[in-house]
């Protein structure tokens, strides 16, 4: 697929489910590489970093930084504004559609193959949540 693909064809769940898988393999390959390699602890810590409150409050970071593309807000409201048929079950609604938005991202980034910026992205994120400064409510 080509930067030119049109994701704009596929519902925002279908790219939230895609980024979803691709942001966890970033991270995981990221503790994993750090040493994390015990099953249960890779999956306590990796869940610091892909759990939908961290998710938006990077999203809050990305905002106040203008980290984001205009291509990558509007995958973030495609992904955010999509009806899901699933409900939040560790917090609220709000936090949860703004993960779904997060996630989408990552899919626009995949499905149009921004390797680099997918990379740039993950590790951006990953700096953040290491660093301690986010609000993650």
């Amino acid at each position: 697929m080509s930067e030119e693909f049109n994701y704009q064809a596929i519902n925002g769940i279908a790219l939230a489910y895609l980024g979803d898988a691709e942001y966890e393999v970033f991270i995981r390959r990221h503790l994993i590489k750090q040493g994390l390699t015990r099953p249960n602890r890779l999956h306590h810590v990796a869940t610091r970093y892909v759990s939908a409150k961290a998710q938006a409050a990077l999203i809050n970071a990305m905002e106040a930084e203008d980290f984001l593309t205009e291509k990558e807000i509007e995958a973030f409201k495609k992904g955010r504004n999509a009806k899901s048929h699933t409900s939040a079950k560790n917090t609220s609604v709000l936090t949860y559609r703004i993960s779904t938005g997060f996630e989408a991202i990552v899919g626009y980034l995949s499905l149009t193959n921004q390797t680099e910026r997918l990379a740039e992205f993950a590790q951006w994120c990953i700096e953040k949540v290491e660093e301690g400064n986010l609000r993650i409510e």
